[in-house]
C-alpha cells in the first residue's frame, strides 16, 4: 500500500511538471513602430510563431524555467531575451534596432520570400522615391536609368522610354505593378511603360535571368514597380501634393495623393496630370512631334487580419502624345508635316509654322494610349507557412492616327486584353531550408477593331508555368535555386485584309470579300521551357562577401517576331515575322563582390550571358544590296535568329566618410558588349555584322553632393550636388544593311539643390527640388535613341543626320503634405 502511495504522488508529480507550461505574448516595436512578419522562437526548441500587423504575437505551450525568445526579422538586428517562467502567462516585449539600408534592403522581386540584398545571389538594386525625386525625369524609366548601372532605355521622344537590362530589352524585361506583371504592346518601339510615375515609392530591379519566377519574357530580369502603403497611426487622413515643372518642353505635372488608415483597413487614391509642347535641343530647334498629354487614377484598399492581408487596387492611364516621323525641307532643315495621304511627297510637305512647335495642343497624327488594371493581391497565413494569391486583369487599348485628311481614322487600332494569376506557397521551413512552391501565367486576346493598318493579327494565347524554389543558410554561406517548366500556346485564324470602297484605306474584310487578301493565315503552336537557377553568397565577413549564380532563362517568342506583316505606323516601319522561330533560352552566370566598408561601399559585378535562338530586327535588303520599301516613306525590318553572347560589367564605387558625414562621392560604371554569333552572316559581312543592335556604349556616371546634417534656419538637410554622365564612342553596332550607325560620345553635366522647409517647431511645410540637366546644352544623341535614323537624306547642308536628344532642361518641383 505504501509502495502504491509512492507510486501515486510521482505520477501526481509528474503530471503537475508537465501542466507547468506558460503563455508568452508581447509586441514588437522599432522606434515606435509595430513590426509584422517578425520570428519569435524559444531557443532550442521547434516552438515559434512570427508577429501580425499589429506586433502582436503568442507562443503556447512554453515549459516553465529559464529560456531564450529569439527575435529575428528581414532588415533588424536579430535580439535575444532571456525570460524566466514561472507564470501561466508572460508578456515579453521586444524593440528592435534597423540594419543598415544599404547592407540589408528588404526586396520581394525575384524571388519567392522577402529576403535581404546580401543574402540574394542574384544581381539585385533597389531605387528609392528619394533618390528619384532627386533627379530630372521626363518618365519612370529615365529615373531608373539614372539610378541604376547596367539599365539603359530605346527612347522615342520624352514620354516613351522602354528598358533594357545589360542590353537586352522589349520582351525580355518584364515590368511588374505592385507584383503584377504589365501586359501593353510591349512590342513596339514606340510603346512606353504604361504607369504614373508619382504613384511609385520604390523600384525593385533583378538584373539577370529570372524566368524561375515569372516564366517567359524575364529573360534579362525584373522591374517591380511599387506604389505607397500607408502604414501611418489609425483615424489619420494624410496626402501630398507634387507639383513639377520643366522648362525644355514646358513640362506641367501635379498629382495629389490621399492615404487614410481606419483600423485594419488601409485605403489610398491619387490623381496625375502632365502635358508637355515640343522639346528643344541646340540641332534642331523645337522638335515636331513630341508633345503629349498624359492622366493617372489609381485607387486601392488593404485589409489586415492576423490571418493575413488582402488588398484590392484599380489603376487608369491615359495618354495622348503625338507621332514624329523626322520629315524635314532639304535645304532650311526645317520640320514638315504630313497633309496628305494620297499624293503625299515627302520633299514637297509643307514648313511646320513656329505656332505649331510651341503649342500643348495635340496634332493631328497622334496615338492615344489607355490602359486599365484591376487586380487583388492576397496572403493567408498558417503557422509558419503562407499562400499568397494575385489575380488580375488588365485592358490596353492603343490607337495610331496618321491619316492627316481623316484625322479621326485611326490606323493602327488594337485592344489586348488579359487575365493574370499567380500563385505561391511559402512551406513550413523543414531542416533550415526555406522553399516555394507556385504556378502562375495568363491568359491574353488582342482585337484589331476600326484601323487601316494591321501589323499583327488577332491572336489569344494561353501561359501556364510552376515551379519550385528553396534557400537555405548555413552559417556564412546562403544557398537558393530552384526549377521551372512552362508552357505558351499562341493561336489566331485566318486574317483577310481589303479595301474600303469609300475611304481608299485598308480594313479587315471576310474571306469571302472579292477585294481581300490572306494577310496573316492561321497559326498555332506550343511553345515549351524549362528554366531554373542556382546560386550562392559567401559572407567572408560581416562588410566582405561575394556572390556567384547560373541561371537558365526562357522567352517564347513574341507576337511581332513570328506573326507581324504589315505597317506599324507609331514607327514607322514595315516589320516581318517568321513563324518558324524558336524560343530563347539563355544562360548566364554572375559573379559579384560587395565591400560595405567604414568610408566605401564597393561592388564589382560580372556578367557573361549566351543565348540561343536570339531574336534581332535587321533593315530588308534586295539582291543588290538597296532597301526593300513596301509602304513609301516608311523602313522594312525583318526579324532575324540566330545565336547570341553578351558579356560585361558593371562596378560602384560610393563614398561617405565617416568624419565627413555631409559628403558623398558615388561613382559607376557599366560595360556591354553583345557579339552576334550567326556563323552564316559573320564569314559573309565580317565586323558590319559582329555585334548585336541596341547595345550601350561604355557608361561612367559619378555624382558629389553635400548634405548639411542639421537644420539651416527653415531648411531641414539641405542638399547641393553636381553629377556628370560620361558616354564613349559606340563603335560596336549592328551595321548589317545600315541597321545602326557609330554614334558619338558625349558628356552630360548636371546638377541640383533641395531641402525640406520645416517650421520653427520642426512641422514639414514641404519638399523643393530645383535641378538642371546637361546645364551645357551639349548636342548628342544617344545610340538608343530611335529618332536619331528618322532622317530621309543622305547628306544636309549642316552635316547633321536624324533628331537629336533633349537640350538643356531645368526643373522645379514641389512636394506639399497634405
Amino acid at each position: 500500500m505504501r509502495l502504491l502511495s509512492i507510486c501515486f504522488c510521482c505520477l501526481l508529480i509528474s503530471l503537475n511538471a508537465i501542466a507547468q507550461n506558460a503563455t508568452v505574448k508581447g509586441i514588437v516595436t522599432s522606434n515606435g513602430e509595430v513590426l509584422e512578419n517578425i520570428t519569435i522562437k524559444v531557443s532550442g526548441s521547434k516552438s515559434s510563431t512570427k508577429s501580425n500587423h499589429t506586433g502582436s504575437y503568442v507562443l503556447r505551450e512554453v515549459p516553465y524555467g529559464i529560456c531564450d525568445l529569439v527575435f529575428s526579422g528581414i532588415g533588424y538586428q536579430t535580439q535575444t531575451v532571456r525570460v524566466s517562467l514561472k507564470a501561466d502567462t508572460v508578456t515579453v516585449n521586444a524593440d528592435l534596432l534597423s540594419l543598415a539600408a544599404n547592407l540589408n534592403d528588404v526586396v520581394i522581386t525575384g524571388v519567392n520570400r522577402a529576403t535581404q540584398l546580401r543574402k540574394s545571389p542574384v544581381p539585385i538594386a533597389v531605387l528609392s522615391r528619394k533618390t528619384m525625386d532627386q533627379n530630372v525625369n521626363t518618365n519612370l524609366i529615365d529615373a531608373i536609368v539614372k539610378g541604376v548601372p547596367g539599365i539603359t532605355a530605346v527612347t522615342t521622344g520624352p514620354n516613351v522610354s522602354k528598358p533594357f537590362i545589360r542590353g537586352l530589352g522589349y520582351n525580355r524585361v518584364l515590368t511588374l505593378y505592385d507584383g503584377l506583371r504589365q501586359e501593353g504592346q510591349q512590342w513596339g518601339d514606340e510603346h512606353g511603360i504604361e504607369v504614373d510615375e508619382y504613384a511609385i515609392t520604390r523600384v525593385e530591379v533583378v538584373k539577370g535571368p529570372a524566368s524561375l519566377t515569372y516564366g517567359s519574357d524575364a529573360l534579362a530580369g525584373v522591374i517591380n514597380m511599387i506604389p505607397y502603403t500607408p502604414g501611418f497611426e489609425n483615424g489619420k487622413l494624410k496626402g501630398d501634393f507634387t507639383a513639377n515643372y520643366q522648362s525644355n518642353n514646358g513640362m506641367i505635372g501635379s498629382s495629389v495623393g490621399l492615404a487614410y488608415v481606419r483600423n485594419d483597413w488601409k485605403y489610398t487614391f491619387r490623381a496625375t496630370g502632365k502635358t508637355a509642347h515640343n522639346y528643344r535641343n541646340k540641332i534642331d530647334g523645337l522638335v515636331y512631334g513630341t508633345a503629349f498629354r498624359e492622366y493617372n487614377l489609381s485607387a486601392s484598399a488593404r485589409l489586415d487580419k492576423s490571418w493575413g492581408f488582402s488588398k484590392t487596387a484599380v489603376t487608369y492611364y491615359d495618354n495622348v502624345m503625338e507621332i514624329p516621323d523626322g520629315s524635314r525641307d532639304s535645304l532650311s532643315r526645317r520640320f514638315t508635316r504630313q497633309v496628305l495621304d494620297d499624293g503625299d511627297d515627302i520633299k514637297n510637305r509643307p514648313v511646320v509654322a513656329k505656332h505649331h512647335l510651341n503649342t500643348y495642343v495635340i496634332n493631328p497624327l497622334h496615338q492615344h494610349i489607355q490602359h486599365f488594371r484591376f487586380y487583388n493581391t492576397s496572403q493567408f497565413k498558417f503557422g509558419t507557412s503562407d499562400l499568397n494569391v494575385l489575380v488580375g486583369g488588365q485592358q490596353s487599348v492603343r490607337r495610331e492616327y496618321n491619316h492627316p485628311t481623316r484625322p479621326n481614322q485611326p490606323g493602327l487600332y488594337v485592344v489586348l486584353n488579359t487575365f493574370n494569376y499567380d500563385l505561391k506557397y511559402n512551406l513550413p521551413g523543414f531542416a533550415g531550408i526555406e522553399s516555394t512552391v507556385g504556378l502562375n501565367g495568363m491568359y491574353q486576346v488582342n482585337k484589331s477593331k476600326d484601323a487601316t493598318d494591321f501589323p499583327i493579327p488577332d491572336y489569344n494565347f494561353f501561359d501556364i508555368g510552376a515551379f519550385y524554389f528553396a534557400k537555405k543558410s548555413m552559417g556564412k554561406v546562403d544557398v537558393s535555386g530552384g526549377i521551372r517548366i512552362d508552357r505558351r500556346n499562341i493561336n489566331w485564324d485566318d486574317f483577310y485584309v481589303g479595301t474600303n470602297m469609300l475611304t481608299g484605306f485598308d480594313k479587315r474584310v471576310s474571306a469571302g470579300d472579292l477585294t481581300g487578301k490572306l494577310q496573316f493565315p492561321s497559326f498555332t503552336k506550343n511553345y515549351y521551357g524549362l528554366s531554373g537557377s542556382l546560386g550562392l553568397t559567401y559572407n567572408i565577413s560581416e562588410r566582405f562577401l561575394v556572390k556567384a549564380n547560373i541561371a537558365r532563362g526562357y522567352r517564347a517568342p513574341n507576337i511581332t517576331e513570328i506573326g507581324s506583316n504589315g505597317l506599324d505606323p507609331g514607327a514607322h516601319i514595315v516589320y516581318l515575322g517568321n513563324r518558324t522561330f524558336k524560343p530563347e533560352f539563355n544562360l548566364q552566370q554572375d559573379l559579384g563582390m560587395i565591400a560595405y566598408l567604414k568610408d566605401a561601399d564597393i561592388s564589382l559585378e560580372l556578367f557573361n550571358n549566351h543565348i540561343q535562338n536570339y531574336i534581332y530586327q535587321s533593315r530588308l535588303t534586295d539582291a543588290n544590296g538597296n532597301p526593300v520599301v513596301i509602304v513609301p516613306g516608311n523602313l522594312t525590318y525583318q526579324y532575324q535568329q540566330s545565336k547570341a553572347r553578351l558579356y560585361g560589367a558593371e562596378i560602384s564605387i560610393n563614398l561617405h566618410p565617416n568624419a565627413l558625414k555631409w559628403l558623398s562621392f558615388n561613382n559607376s560604371l557599366a560595360y556591354t558588349v553583345g557579339l552576334n554569333q550567326n556563323r552564316e552572316l559573320l564569314d559573309q559581312y565580317g565586323d558590319e555584322a559582329r555585334y548585336l543592335p541596341f547595345i550601350p556604349p561604355l557608361q561612367v556616371r559619378t555624382e558629389m553632393k553635400a548634405t548639411a546634417q542639421k537644420p539651416i534656419g527653415i531648411f531641414d538637410k539641405p542638399y547641393i550636388k553636381v553629377d556628370a554622365a560620361f558616354f564613349a564612342d559606340q563603335d560596336k553596332f549592328y551595321a548589317l544593311d545600315n541597321t545602326e550607325s557609330f554614334t558619338a560620345g558625349y558628356t552630360l553635366i548636371n546638377g541640383g539643390i533641395g531641402s525640406t522647409l520645416i517650421t520653427k517647431k520642426g512641422k514639414t511645410i514641404c519638399d523643393i527640388f530645383l535641378q538642371a540637366d546637361n546645364i551645357f546644352n551639349v548636342a548628342y544623341q544617344s545610340n538608343l535613341n530611335r529618332l536619331k535614323y528618322f532622317e530621309y537624306y543622305n547628306s544636309s547642308p549642316n552635316v547633321r543626320s536624324g533628331i537629336y536628344n533633349m537640350g538643356r532642361n531645368l526643373s522645379f518641383k514641389m512636394i506639399i503634405p497634405l
